[in-house]
């Protein structure tokens, strides 16, 4: 319970390890297959429960688009390709999301965040064992549930931690490593902060309003964040 099942459909073995990877740097996610061209794909998803697929486009005999269009009830898919040439189709397909290789860890973070916003329900299953999350800070360790959270900032090696109720939490920790600790009402937006949606009073391309403070919209995450508050 709370895992989101995954396959992988990439005819290059180095691109799959890569993914495969990046996946087990992040809580919560669990590749229960991997094939190297479509019919192979075509056969894991008869075999398996799948929440996510990573695809790739450009593969043997039927390309990923194609593969995708034969699904009935596709799962939702993220594609990872070397050519931005399809992404417009990719879209129009209702994907989550196009990256395009060489993928960052950060990208594909980001992707894996906009997944989550629209298919909430299995960290919504954690959230009924767990809804708040231990913070060291002053050489304590403060018990601070997640709907007090406002919004967490970076500040060099360390994170301000900002609460309903005015007060700040410092604690040395990287807002990557935070991110990961997080439900799904959380979002970054920048690389110095993430917010707690449920906080948010409005947003705009440039500007997101929360408790009376303007926080930046960083161009790498612009779209995720309209996305996401579109969906919502």
């Amino acid at each position: 319970m709370g895992v989101y099942k995954v396959l992988v459909i990439d005819d290059e073995p180095i691109s799959r390890r890569i993914t495969k990877n990046f996946l087990s740097q992040v809580d919560g996610y669990e590749v229960i297959g991997e094939a190297s061209d479509a019919k192979s794909g075509f056969a894991e998803v008869m075999k398996h429960e799948v929440d996510l697929i990573f695809l790739d486009i450009e593969m043997p005999e039927i390309s990923g688009l194609d593969f995708l269009r034969s699904l009935a009830q596709p799962p939702k898919v993220i594609i990872i390709s070397a050519h931005r040439d399809y992404a417009i189709e990719g879209y129009d397909l209702n994907v989550v999301d196009y990256l395009l290789k060489p993928v960052s860890i950060d990208r594909f973070k980001l992707a894996l965040q906009k997944f989550e916003a629209f298919n909430p329900q299995a960290k919504e299953v954690q959230q009924l064992k767990e809804d708040y999350l231990f913070i060291r800070s002053d050489r304590k360790h403060y018990k601070t549930d997640f709907k007090f959270v406002t919004y967490i900032e970076s500040q060099a090696d360390y994170l301000i931690v900002h609460l309903k109720d005015g007060n700040t939490l410092k604690t040395k920790e990287t807002i990557g490593n935070m991110e990961e600790r997080l439900p799904s009402q959380f979002l970054r937006i920048h690389r110095s902060f993430i917010v707690n949606m449920d906080h948010v009073i409005a947003l705009n391309r440039e500007f997101v309003e929360i408790e009376n403070e303007m926080l930046p919209v960083s161009k790498s995450f612009r779209e995720a964040v309209i996305q996401v508050f579109e969906k919502n």
